[in-house]
């Protein structure tokens, strides 16, 4: 089944990136981009352990023959992948624009292999513009990780923005859980839970951590076997080094996850993406978006003010669970197993950044909740939470 993907996108939680502006139509285009015949300049490198830098702006990505490992594409290439850009071929529409599902083969590339690709194009009208597509591109050019969507390569010819990933056949997680007719069983959701936080600890983990500020349902994609992975690192930033505690910087994201310091002063870390995954988790567990005035009961329509109280109290937690995932007792689906992972997002939800666990502590949190269901209900020694 192919769901289309994120189909909205909720306003920035401070100011946003002014649109890129379009060329009027009377503005002859500019030459188109060749590549140099002379050596193209050698990327500068950052860091000790010798990353891409990020370049400073898309003329100077346009001197690059290529970038990391990613293929570069012209224009009329993805236009043929896509069956010129056929609006039947949309799986996806968001601030950014639109993404295709496509094919490239031996037709589109010589000798290519069939691969069965998504296509995103950058609206140059839409809320995202070069900065955030060149930071897609830094990042997912130079980092690998089974639990990151893989980027293929880029296409940045003339006015033309365009990322090709991988296809993910099951679309994102928001399509899945917040349908009528979500059939998605207690230990996927878990499944699900653990394999972004394991995307989320990598990103963390280097020696200059990444945070990704914008994690939610519709940046989760699942492929066939319901295998997840982060996408859409437009507003990835780097993490402090040092003794410097945070990053400063504008407040952007998505209303309902930042987290609740980030937002108040602008003083990003690794916690504020901590708080976005306990978002998620509670989104799981209970089946509601994370902003629901009609339902959710508390100020402003928020989960997690509604919810976090109820997460540590046993006797109420049965109430908020998600009945879509059967009766609770009945197979995996354990009173005790969900008390572990309501009590992880519990944790994750601490207005005190300082008591948040690492994504590496929630990622064995829920490796032991997993080894608990494997061994039928066997209550496995928990990994701490903080």
């Amino acid at each position: 089944m192919r769901s289309k993907m994120h189909r909205w996108i909720i306003a920035s939680c401070g100011d946003m990136r002014p649109s890129r502006p379009g060329r009027r139509r009377d503005e002859p285009p500019p030459p188109p981009h060749r590549p140099s015949t002379s050596s193209p300049p050698k990327l500068r490198k950052v860091g000790s352990e010798g990353t891409l830098a990020m370049p400073r702006d898309v003329e100077e990505f346009r001197t690059m023959s290529a970038y990391g490992h990613l293929k570069l594409f012209t224009h009329d290439e993805l236009r043929q992948a896509t069956g010129d850009f056929d609006p039947a071929q949309i799986i996806g529409e968001g601030g950014f624009g639109a993404v295709y599902r496509g094919v490239i083969d031996g037709a589109v590339l010589k000798g290519y292999p069939p691969t069965e690709v998504a296509v995103k194009e950058l609206n140059p009208e839409g809320l995202q513009g070069d900065r955030e597509w060149l930071t897609e591109v830094s990042y997912l050019g130079q980092y690998s990780h089974t639990n990151l969507v893989e980027l293929i390569g880029y296409c940045c010819e003339d006015d033309h923005r365009l990322l090709v990933y991988e296809y993910m056949a099951k679309g994102s997680l928001e399509n899945h859980l917040f349908r009528r007719s979500c059939n998605l069983s207690w230990t996927t959701r878990v499944k699900i839970a653990r394999d972004v936080a394991r995307g989320l600890a990598f990103l963390h983990g280097g020696g200059r951590p990444i945070i990704y500020r914008d994690f939610k349902t519709s940046n989760i994609l699942l492929d066939a076997d319901f295998n997840a992975k982060l996408s859409d690192f437009g507003l990835a930033k780097e993490g402090p080094m040092g003794g410097k505690t945070h990053v400063s910087t504008r407040v952007m994201g998505t209303y309902g996850y930042a987290a609740p310091e980030y937002m108040a002063t602008g003083h990003l870390t690794a916690m504020s993406d901590v708080y976005g995954f306990g978002v998620v988790l509670l989104e799981m567990l209970v089946g509601r978006r994370a902003l629901e005035p009609s339902r959710a009961g508390a100020r402003d329509g928020s989960l997690v003010d509604w919810a976090r109280p109820i997460l540590i109290r046993p006797k109420k937690l049965e109430r908020i669970v998600d009945r879509r995932m059967g009766e609770l007792g009945k197979g995996q689906f354990t009173a005790r197993s969900v008390e572990r992972v309501a009590r992880l997002a519990y944790d994750c939800l601490s207005q005190n950044p300082k008591v948040r666990p690492a994504m590496a502590r929630v990622v064995q949190t829920l490796d032991a909740v997993l080894a608990a269901n494997d061994d039928d209900g066997d209550v496995a020694a928990d990994a701490p939470a903080r």
